[in-house]
């Protein structure tokens, strides 16, 4: 053989052993699910505290942990990553169907159940959710706790991690929006003049329902005339005729929320509202030229309401411009004055700057925003001009 044709063998059975390496490793690699990944990021800041355990008790960290959607749950997560979810007799079927770890179906209460499980596990520093705990729930587990067992409060620690989303949920909660803003388009083409908040706010989760979601995200805002100027107003008997009409909605869809506001007029557009409007949609395109990943809440705050400062109305902008949202409505960071959060790629957002003036009515722009690298990304497709109906 020439030393040619030598060196190409070796090149070519060193390339195959590679693949072949590859193609072994590839075999071999463990494929968490989201869950999985989930709860080795949470495990690891459970060592970083010195616990051994949490004892989780929010069931919108349950879902996120695990994957189980029932309505009665705790679940043991080891620093480790090892998880036991418990629940009732009820979920045997769907906790078996959806959960993503070792499940306990518990005949009694679920505190006996967990306290057996921090027995056999032997946990020492086990930390409880102290923002979701109740009274009631933590004397039955102090008093029940094996030996040398202590429960140590913790603050916000799952919430934390939820802050930031990963593929899988940025997805679930595009689809929410778009959900949310076809609802809209759909029961603005129903309605008509003497129609009540009410029956609007009733057309609007029906059109949400329609196109996929399990419910609001929070009860539908449709707010007519003077009453636009309540943030939270409920819908009511009040007909909407010409003037201001502000509707703010969401939508859950496979577990994850939407949130927009858009206020439109009945009729032409007074020069009043004209202008109001104009300022509140210069403040909510400020606040969002503002995001990015490493700024702070309270910057993106400040942005919105430099801008209305300049208008003359900040003293009528009377909430935060914002929050963080995903498998809950309203999550942390809260985009306030005081919010020192930095903001990261990956978070889901609102930015909704509003101005409200009793007895003529209020102007409030949303759109939910994902965080990202270079700044940020609006998901909500709804136009934000003035619009007239």
């Amino acid at each position: 053989m020439t030393a040619k044709k030598k060196a190409t063998s070796i090149e070519k059975t060193a390339a195959e052993k590679i693949a072949a390496e590859k193609t072994a490793a590839e075999k071999t690699a463990v494929v968490l699910s989201d869950e999985e990944a989930r709860r080795a990021n949470a495990g690891a800041l459970l060592a970083e505290r010195k616990l051994d355990a949490l004892l989780v008790s929010s069931l919108h960290n349950i879902r996120y942990l695990t994957g189980f959607t029932g309505s009665n749950a705790a679940l043991l997560l080891q620093a480790d990553g090892r998880a036991t979810l418990f629940t009732d007799p009820r979920y045997t079927v769907q906790a078996g169907q959806q959960a993503t770890c070792r499940v306990k179906i518990a005949k009694g209460p679920l505190t006996k159940a967990v306290l057996e499980e921090m027995a056999r596990a032997k946990v020492r520093q086990v930390g409880v959710e102290a923002d979701h705990l109740t009274f009631a729930q933590y004397e039955a587990l102090a008093k029940g706790v094996p030996g040398r067992t202590e429960l140590k409060g913790q603050a916000q620690l799952i919430e934390r991690l939820r802050m930031v989303k990963d593929g899988g949920e940025i997805a679930k909660i595009r689809a929410s929006v778009q959900c949310n803003s076809a609802a809209l388009e759909a029961a603005l083409g129903r309605f008509r003049a003497g129609m009540t908040e009410a029956a609007l706010a009733a057309e609007i989760d029906h059109q949400s329902r329609k196109r996929g979601a399990e419910a609001p995200a929070f009860d539908t805002i449709v707010a007519a005339g003077a009453r636009a100027a309540l943030p939270h107003a409920h819908p009511g008997a009040t007909k909407i005729g010409p003037g201001i009409l502000l509707i703010d909605m969401g939508a859950f869809r496979d577990g994850y929320a939407s949130d927009m506001t858009r206020t439109l007029h009945v009729g032409k557009a007074t020069a009043k509202f004209r202008s109001v409007y104009k300022a509140v949609l210069e403040a909510e395109m400020a606040a969002i030229d503002a995001v990015r990943a490493g700024v702070t809440a309270a910057s993106v705050d400040a942005a919105a309401r430099k801008v209305l400062r300049g208008h003359g109305l900040e003293k009528q902008f009377i909430h935060s411009t914002g929050h963080g949202l995903g498998l809950e409505i309203h999550e942390p960071p809260r985009l306030g004055r005081r919010d020192k959060t930095r903001l990261e790629a990956g978070m889901a957002i609102t930015v909704e700057p509003g101005v409200y003036v009793e007895g003529w009515g209020g102007i409030r722009i949303e759109d939910t925003i994902l965080v990202t690298y270079a700044g940020c990304e609006v998901l909500t497709p709804t136009p934000k001009e003035l619009r007239e109906l």
